[in-house]
């Protein structure tokens, strides 16, 4: 395995620039459900939310296409920006001289659509620049660090959003500054761009390049199975907070008491460490297994974990729960992974990895609308839906796993 001090400057400074805009990700995210519904209630929370979430799908697949036309770096610089620029309005509007969602949700709006514009780009300049010996290696400290700098986001942010949101967004906007700072001046283009033509029909070429992989069945329907178990996850952060944050009552754990949107912050460190902790010895742990059983049973575990979560108020449950949650991700993730390398051809992997991006997009849209759906049904109900998403998941990938297999070997073979 190729050594940290031997990887491409890119891949040094994206890392850190990962680690910088995931400690936003974390302190500011999962409270924007809770923002919204406090403003405006759960129904208007809910659609506001997949509005923005629409806006970000339909920018990332302009940053998808646009990325190999104009450059990685080009794009990351514009959307670094927008989003500096973003949260410096974000913070006015939510200052001691004055206090306004509206504005708020429009900043909202920007950072979503920043991050759905170089998202495609950032992913594209780590695959110029590795080599496929490395890549394993260079994702996995991706991951790792993308976990980390969220378990400290969502500390500071369930410790800072109720009391002090005006400087949990001072801070955010220093760490915004110094990601943009970052790829402005470190890092270097991967793409020899010649100049792009100019094209008249944007959306017909768009069309055209995605039309071949929305013929593959087995792909697409690997995506929407991941869509949906993407999805179970983000309900921690949109439906599952909005409803411990007006149902939790305040409990006592080892001499601390805790609100529900504390136990929100405190779940989503769990799941972090956990991640951070165990990601080698399980990775390790499970490739002793066939990998496509390996998958249903992960599926069976993460679900059952999100479904009590999505229920108990109780904190011993919940942290319980989701323990069970994280470690069927764990068991989960590096098998999807490793089946989606070997489905898409060598000759449009850029296209079909564009797709695959826009798995978390959907995903977010169905946990938006799991909020506006909980002000009308009961617990009882939004639990079963949630437990449902993820045994339809399980019915696509236990029917697809022959064909996956045999991507697999057909790719091991070239």
């Amino acid at each position: 395995m190729t050594k940290f001090k031997d990887y491409h400057r890119n891949i040094k400074v994206r890392i850190a620039h990962i680690f910088f805009s995931d400690i936003i990700a974390g302190a500011i995210m999962p409270f924007l459900a809770i923002y919204f519904a406090n403003h405006y209630g759960a129904k208007v929370a809910g659609l506001l939310l997949l509005m923005n979430v629409c806006i970000g799908m339909f920018v990332g697949l302009y940053g998808g296409y646009y990325a190999d036309l104009v450059g990685r770096k080009k794009l990351m610089v514009i959307a670094a920006v927008i989003r500096t620029i973003a949260f410096v309005v974000m913070a006015a509007a939510n200052s001691p001289w004055m206090t306004s969602p509206e504005l708020t949700y429009v900043m909202t709006i920007l950072i979503g659509a920043s991050f759905g514009l170089d998202g495609p780009a950032a992913e594209a300049m780590l695959i110029d620049i590795t080599k496929p010996k490395e890549r394993k290696g260079v994702f996995s400290l991706i991951y790792w660090s993308f976990n980390l700098a969220f378990t400290l986001g969502s500390i500071g942010g369930a410790l800072m959003f109720q009391h002090y949101l005006f400087e949990l967004l001072i801070f955010i906007t220093v760490s915004t500054l110094i990601a943009t700072l970052l790829i402005v001046f470190f890092i270097e283009e991967t793409l020899k761009v010649k100049e792009a033509p100019k094209q008249k029909h944007v959306l017909k070429h768009m069309y055209t390049s995605y039309k071949e992989v929305a013929s593959d069945k087995v792909f697409i329907s690997f995506v929407l199975a991941g869509m949906l178990l993407q999805s179970l996850e983000l309900h921690l952060e949109n439906y599952i907070a909005v409803r411990l944050y007006a149902e939790m009552p305040e409990q006592s754990f080892f001499h601390f008491t805790f609100s529900g949107v504390e136990m929100l912050g405190f779940l989503k460190a769990e799941n972090t460490i956990i991640v951070v902790l165990l990601t080698l010895y399980i990775t390790r742990w499970i490739t002793k297994y066939h990998e496509g059983r390996t998958l249903l049973s992960s599926i069976v575990v993460y679900t059952i974990g999100y479904s009590v979560v999505s229920y108990s108020n109780n904190i011993w449950v919940l942290f319980i729960f989701m323990f069970f949650a994280t470690v069927g991700e764990l068991m989960r993730v590096p098998i999807q992974q490793e089946y989606l390398a070997s489905i898409p051809t060598e000759d449009k992997r850029s296209a079909y990895l564009a797709v695959n991006g826009m798995l978390f997009y959907g995903a977010m849209m169905i946990s938006s609308m799991f909020i506006t759906l909980g002000s009308f049904l009961s617990n009882e109900m939004m639990s079963a839906f949630i437990f449902g998403s993820g045994m339809v998941a399980f019915i696509i990938l236990f029917r697809l796993i022959p064909d996956l297999e045999l991507r697999k070997k057909s790719a091991s073979q070239k």
